[in-house]
Order: C-alpha cells, then sequence, then structure tokens
C-alpha cells in the first residue's frame, strides 16, 4: 500500500516534519512493506518555510539564506528565508514572531513587523520573480509599517519627521511617503498566505482578535484598533487605496494590510498555496490513503487549515484520509480520527509527543485493511 504522510505542525510539540517522521515510525513497525512518501504541510504560519524549503534538501534549487534581521522588539536577530526555484520564502514568525520574545516583553503597542521586510528585501537581492509570505505567530499589531520601511516607504508625523515603530504610534501619522520604495516590488508576484480571513479593524480585526493573545490589555486593543483604522484612512488618502475590509487584512497583526497596500500584493489561502507549490496533487495520485494531522483537530481544521486542505484533495481523489491529532473535537464523516488524548491521556500526549504519536500512527496501520483503496 502505498501512503501519503502530510501532517502540520502540533503546536508547542512536534514541527510538521518531525510529526510526519514519527508517524512513518510508528507505521513502519506495523506495516513494513507499505510504501511511504513523507510531505510535511503548512498553512502559511509557522512551519511554511520547511514546507516549502526543507532544511539540507538535496535539489540545488532550494536554498536557505540566513541574514541580521530586526526583531520584533527592534534588536537584531539571526533569520532565515528560503528560495524555492524562482519563488522567495519568508516565514514572518521567524523575524517577527512572538515566540522570538519572553513573555514580559510581549508589547503589541511597540513590536515591529520591520524584520520581515529585511527578509523580503534579502529575497529581493536574490533575483526572484516571485514572494510567498507566510502570515502567522506574529508578534506585532502595526499594519505591516514596520515590513514597509524596511522596504523603503516612511511614515511621517505632522512635522516631517518618523513616527516611532509599533502600532500605537500610527496614532500619530500624518503622511505617508512611498517615493523610496523598493522598485524591485513592481517586478515580483507577491502573495501573502494566511488561514484567517479577518478585516482589518473592528470587532473582528487584528487588534480585537488577535491583539490579547500578544500581550494587549483592553485599553490597548482599543487604542491599536483606532491606529489601523488611522492607518487605513492615511493610506486611502495618500496611495488612493481601500484595502481594510479585504478578507485577511488584518492577519499578522495588520501584515495581510500592509501586502496589500504597499507591495501590490494578494492574499490566499496558506494551505493552498503550500499545497501547490509541493505539487500535492500529483503526489496524491497513485496513493491508496493519506495521513495528516495536527496538534488540535477541531472546527477550524475544517477550514482552512492543513487537514481541510488534504481532505478536499483526497475527496476528489477518492482516497481514504486518516487524522493523527494530539485532541480531537470533531470527527467528519469517513475520516479515521486517531487521538493522543484518547489514546494516553493530555500529560503524556504533550510531554512524550513523538513517541505517543507512533504509537497512535503504529495503531492506525494495524487498524488499516491490506485493501483499502482509491
Amino acid at each position: 500500500m502505498r501512503v501519503l504522510v502530510c501532517p502540520d505542525k502540533f503546536r508547542g510539540t512536534l514541527t510538521a516534519r518531525q510529526a510526519a517522521d514519527a508517524i512513518a515510525r510508528g507505521w513502519r513497525r506495523a506495516r513494513p512493506s507499505d510504501v511511504l512518501v513523507l510531505e510535511p504541510l503548512a498553512d502559511g504560519g509557522e512551519g511554511t518555510l520547511d514546507a516549502l524549503v526543507p532544511d539540507a534538501d538535496p535539489d540545488p534549487g532550494f536554498r536557505r539564506i540566513e541574514l541580521r534581521a530586526t526583531g520584533p522588539d527592534g534588536d537584531p536577530l539571526d533569520a532565515e528565508a528560503g528560495v524555492r526555484g524562482r519563488t522567495g520564502v519568508v516565514e514572518m514568525a521567524r523575524a517577527s514572531g512572538l515566540q522570538l520574545l519572553t513573555q514580559a516583553r510581549w508589547d503589541p503597542c511597540r513590536t515591529t513587523s520591520r524584520g520581515t521586510g529585511d527578509l523580503m528585501r534579502a529575497l529581493l537581492d536574490q533575483d526572484v520573480d516571485r514572494l510567498l509570505v507566510g502570515l502567522g505567530g506574529s508578534a506585532t499589531n502595526d499594519g505591516g509599517t514596520g515590513m514597509a520601511r524596511a522596504l523603503g516607504i516612511r511614515f511621517l508625523d505632522a512635522e516631517g519627521e518618523a513616527i516611532p515603530e509599533g502600532g500605537a504610534a500610527l496614532l500619530n501619522l500624518a503622511r505617508i511617503d512611498a517615493r523610496g520604495i523598493d522598485p524591485r516590488l513592481a517586478t515580483v508576484d507577491c502573495v501573502g498566505l494566511t488561514d484567517v480571513d479577518n478585516p482589518l479593524c473592528g470587532p473582528t480585526g487584528a487588534s480585537a482578535t488577535y491583539g490579547p493573545q500578544k500581550g494587549a490589555s483592553p485599553e490597548d486593543v482599543w487604542d491599536l484598533d483606532r491606529a489601523l483604522g488611522h492607518l487605513a484612512a492615511v493610506v486611502y488618502r495618500d496611495l488612493g487605496l481601500d484595502v481594510q475590509h479585504e478578507p485577511g487584512a488584518g492577519a499578522a497583526g495588520g501584515l495581510g494590510f500592509g501586502l496589500l497596500a504597499f507591495c501590490g500584493a494578494s492574499l490566499r489561502p496558506g494551505v493552498d498555496a503550500v499545497m501547490e507549490a509541493v505539487g500535492f496533487d500529483d503526489q496524491i495520485r497513485g496513493a491508496d490513503l493519506v495521513v495528516t494531522g495536527e496538534g488540535t483537530f477541531d472546527e477550524q481544521s475544517l477550514h482552512g487549515k492543513v487537514p481541510a486542505g488534504v481532505m478536499r484533495a483526497a475527496e476528489l481523489a477518492r482516497i481514504t484520509v486518516a487524522v493523527v491529532c494530539g485532541s480531537a473535537r470533531v470527527h467528519p464523516e469517513g475520516v479515521l480520527v486517531r487521538s493522543l488524548v484518547d489514546r494516553v491521556g493530555p500529560d503524556r500526549a504533550t510531554d512524550d509527543a513523538r513517541r505517543s504519536v507512533e504509537l497512535v500512527a503504529e495503531e492506525l496501520a494495524q487498524d488499516i485493511r491490506q485493501d483499502v483503496q482509491p
């Protein structure tokens, strides 16, 4: 039997690659003669770089670049981006991610997405003709203005001075000077990858929905939402663009908005773009079973996440899908769902995730009939 193994990360415990390897190890113990094809996936958030430009991939067209970039708190850090053929890949969490800061330093009023722009500029130096920017895991709420600064745009106050970085300072924005924007942006296809459809502002916007997860108080949320609304108004006045209501504009602290407004980008579901880039439709042909998974398999998983994309492709190909997950809150009809929590309990599922995945995958393989067919 040919089995395609394509999980997302198990957040906080396993990367997508580690999860795929663990599934494969457990599976082979039960069915050593099966052919396993491992293709870890991502939805545009953390793990996107690893999915699209695997570390140590022998393909000479795939390579990582390392550089000093601006961290979310303004301090320099080492970050990576990737090149896949003529496509550059940025995972914003690598330079502007919440996991880069201790909790004591979370401050969405002041954090900046400048490091993401540093990575984008470095990829333009690699002469790519497409930029994929994974949105997710951000520490920021600056509407992508930090990213835009790194690419040459200036954000000025009433005296013509540059305003400080961060979301709160946008309340003092008087004018946007885009004359210095990197001209190479006009020559590339820039795409933001997201798994959310939030607008920039309002009760479902960037500040209200995600600000508290980044350390924003209720008062901060109010100020940040007003600041992003003001940014959108100045963008409309100075650049003639009204994109604050576009689905996904509120992704990653408004970086979705920044890509639309300052980079001429489009936004699309991250899982679709990742699956397209790795040639998933070709890989699924000839498979007898697809095994996907993630940490929490819930209602969100069925909308814009990796399991949703995999299940959609498998349904079109008439192939059975199994899900190995940390915990399961949904059980779609026709999908084989195996939960670590159900099998080993919540403590072991978290503390020993790798071996728990191996065990559940081994037992899943034992349960699979030899005659599973497309």
